[in-house]
């Protein structure tokens, strides 16, 4: 199927005009209704590792001086791809195109308040207070194992007690049984246990380094942005309430679990009281002046699933842990109940004494995001996303409905209303299911998902069971008529523990599985953009149905990922009906993908026009691929193929005019990272950015270290090549100087002239 040039920008939303001309192949293939012709941008595009059938510039374009620089769709000739990449050299810093720069706001170990400024610093959102002036909300997502623990002493100038922790935590790992996680159970450890102390101190640390913070910022005469260490500078942290009691409040029926004093799993005995937040990956922001922080993969913190009625597994399920790669069950010595974190955190950056409250109506899992729709006279609408191989879509929509847009008792509306989970027909229509008590029982069957496993809650013993066969659908849908038989208590308590455990009643309910949820973003028009990262396989946490998600050779485990646009029917955001389409697929040029790998956070610019950051995982990135693509005799899996695609990286989209729907190349991040958080000033002359986990792989990069390795490419009409790829092991970003530590960073790109970062089309 062909879409001509009208129907895209129909598609999109964009104004026609006299752009109407030529065609396109299907969204998420090369588009080359503009070959030969030329578009302005803000920007040069910079070169990427591989060809792009996109924005190759002559150069006499590269070398023009121009304000905003004219890009020519002509793609090089084949032996003109082969030459100009057969070198590359990766590097260790923000790339941006000639004319832009960026300046340092934040790093890790910083002072914020009484606290620092965490780790792994993702989602941004900044909060006007005047002219050039603002706050600027941070989450802190997690952390990298490897560059923290080497790091940690010299940044934060703490020594922590890893000598005599770790030969414990070893000891403990061999008498772990194999159907058990390994680890160390450090909550049954006695109070006072000299061990238990220095496990408190190494989990204290590193809880503290996730969350979210709030800085004050302002723009000088130079353009420049700079803190300003106002009393809104503050931390609300993983610890938070530990010591202090300060902890974060809670709304929604899922509140009649929490306070329970007994029930047929753990139950921590602080009532509605929360300790802390962690793990805290994208978010969004509301009309009224608030921010939503999303707590994504708890379960590396503390046990992830529940029981019948809504309480935790023992925090035995999540022990302590702490290897190269990963720090986990950090919530395990301090008895974290593990059915009070997944949820969404709402702050108010202006209020200094908001501890921070947790909407249960929004459901319980591994948030990604959340797209915020509120429109006068109609309920409120947050949508958001399950970051899991297999997770779904969901959407709250209010019981009452919004008077004033910027009124900040909009926060009460999202104490009552209902959510829904998304579920996708192959014809490009969906509805939405409620995960109520009286929504039917109808699991999908697993022969739709890729990897021909779906989990569905277990009873009566809690959490979930893996099944792979009809005959046990059959048998589930026999016994659980309803969602309300799969959960018990009264009608709030039973309501409450469906949405701690919405994943998994969204499984029962027939919800749509995903290829990892990522972003969720209200366009200009009200439509909802999605990032699906991978559609990967998990033998544990399931796979994507593959009537919706195939890459563009029909493969149904497809590892690069896609960009959605959903729109509501009727333009409703109560509507119980939708209409999806594929706008963008990753993957490489050659064999029909756009050029970019796993997308990530998505945002709309103030001209309306997209951008998009990818998410490889740091220890594919660079990685070599033989000139055959073969392993062993066996061709390499789209995972171990990322090596292609270089360091991840920042894409632009317009929306309307010659280029809308076309991607151009606007940055690579240093080594091992990600670009997260994209957030433009209103302005559109900054482009804020945080770059999270520089070195997460190789760790500090001694004596600028760097080596070549040989990727094997594809020209843009397919045809092999062999390149040669300098690659910096480790990193040294952002201070740049050798053998200095890598520290996560939020920074503010601009022009070197302050002007617009782009033209609107």
């Amino acid at each position: 199927m062909t879409l001509n040039r009208r129907h895209f920008l129909l598609f999109l939303g964009a104004t026609v005009g006299t752009a109407a001309c030529g065609q396109l192949q299907q969204f998420g293939q090369n588009p080359t209704s503009t070959l030969g012709k030329s578009v302005k941008l803000g920007f040069q595009p910079v070169k990427g590792p591989i060809p792009l059938a996109l924005g190759s510039a002559t150069t006499e374009q590269q070398a023009a001086s121009a304000t905003y620089k004219t890009v020519s769709f002509n793609p090089m000739a084949t032996d003109q791809q082969m030459n100009t990449y057969n070198y590359y050299e990766v590097v260790d810093d923000l790339v941006l195109p000639d004319g832009f720069t960026y300046d340092v706001i934040a790093s890790w170990g910083d002072k914020v308040g009484t606290s620092r400024f965490g780790y792994n610093n993702d989602y941004l959102a900044l909060v006007q207070t005047g002219e050039n002036e603002g706050l600027l909300t941070i989450n802190f997502e997690y952390i990298s194992a490897k560059p923290w623990l080497q790091s940690f002493e010299q940044v934060i100038g703490l020594k922590l007690p890893l000598a005599e922790v770790e030969p414990a935590v070893r000891k403990a790992i061999k008498a772990v049984p194999d159907d058990r996680i390994p680890g160390l159970n450090a909550f049954t450890l006695k109070d006072g246990d000299p061990l238990k102390e220095k496990i408190k101190t190494i989990c204290f640390e590193g809880l503290a380094d996730q969350g979210l913070g709030v800085i004050s910022i302002r723009r000088n005469a130079a353009g420049q942005w700079e803190r300003t260490h106002s009393q809104n500078d503050r931390r609300i942290s993983g610890v938070s309430g530990l010591v202090d009691k300060r902890y974060l409040k809670a709304t929604g029926p899922a509140v009649a679990i929490f306070q329970k004093t007994k029930g047929q799993g753990y139950v921590d005995q602080l009532g509605a009281n929360i300790i802390g937040t962690f793990q805290n990956c994208a978010g969004g922001q509301t009309p009224w002046g608030t921010v939503f922080s999303a707590e994504e993969n708890i379960q590396i913190q503390v046990p992830e699933p529940v029981y019948a009625d809504g309480t935790s597994f023992d925090p035995i399920n999540c022990p302590f842990n702490i290897t190269d790669e990963e720090m986990a069950g950090l919530g395990n010595v301090f008895g974290l109940a593990g059915n009070k974190y997944g949820w969404m955190v709402e702050v108010d950056p202006t209020n200094p004494d908001d501890p921070g409250t947790k909407h249960t109506w929004l459901g319980r899992y591994r948030h990604e995001a959340v797209g915020v729709r509120v429109v006068e006279g109609k309920p409120l609408a947050f949508y958001s996303g399950c970051d899991r191989r297999g997770g779904h879509i969901y959407k709250f929509v209010s019981k009452g409905t919004v008077t004033n847009p910027k009124d900040k008792s909009n926060s009460k509306l999202l104490e009552d209303g209902m959510l829904y989970a998304a579920q996708f027909n192959a014809d490009g229509t969906g509805r939405w299911i409620a995960l109520a008590a009286d929504t039917p029982v109808e699991p999908v069957s697993p022969a739709f998902l890729s990897g021909g496993m779906l989990p569905l809650p277990q009873r009566p013993a809690g959490g979930f069971v893996p099944v792979q066969e009809d005959g046990e659908i059959a048998a589930f849908k026999q016994k659980f008529k309803t969602l309300g038989d799969l959960y018990v208590g009264n009608a709030i308590e039973q309501q409450g523990a469906i949405l701690i455990d919405a994943h998994f009643a969204g499984n029962a309910a027939g919800a749509t599985c995903t290829a990892r949820p990522e972003d969720t973003e209200i366009g200009p028009d009200g439509s909802l953009y999605i990032t699906f990262t991978s559609g990967g396989i998990s033998r544990q946490d399931g796979s994507p149905d593959v009537r919706i998600f195939k890459g563009p050779d029909g493969n149904t485990a497809y590892e690069y990922g896609w960009i959605m646009k959903l729109s509501e029917d009727g333009n409703a955001p109560e509507a119980k009906t939708f209409r999806w389409e594929m706008m963008a697929t990753g993957g490489e040029p050659a064999l029909g993908g756009m050029g970019f790998a796993n997308p990530d956070n998505l945002a709309f610019d103030p001209n309306g026009d997209l951008w998009m950051v990818t998410d490889m995982s740091s220890d594919k990135m660079n990685q070599t691929i033989p000139k055959d693509r073969l392993k062993n005799g066996v061709p390499l899996n789209q995972s171990s193929l990322r090596g292609v695609f270089g360091n991840n990286s920042i894409w632009y989209m317009p929306m309307s005019g010659d280029a809308a729907g076309q991607l151009f190349l606007f940055g690579m991040g240093p080594m091992d990272c990600e670009t997260t958080g994209p957030c433009f000033t209103p302005d559109a002359t900054t482009l804020f950015l945080a770059v999270q986990h520089p070195g997460e792989t190789d760790g500090i990069r001694q004596n600028m270290a760097a080596e070549e390795r040989e990727i094997s490419l594809l020209t843009t009409d397919g045809q092999p090549f062999l390149q040669k790829r300098k690659v910096p092991i480790g990193s040294n970003w952002p201070s740049k100087q050798a053998n200095q530590p890598p520290k996560p960073s939020v920074v503010a790109v601009r022009r070197v002239d302050n002007q617009s970062i782009t033209i609107s089309a």
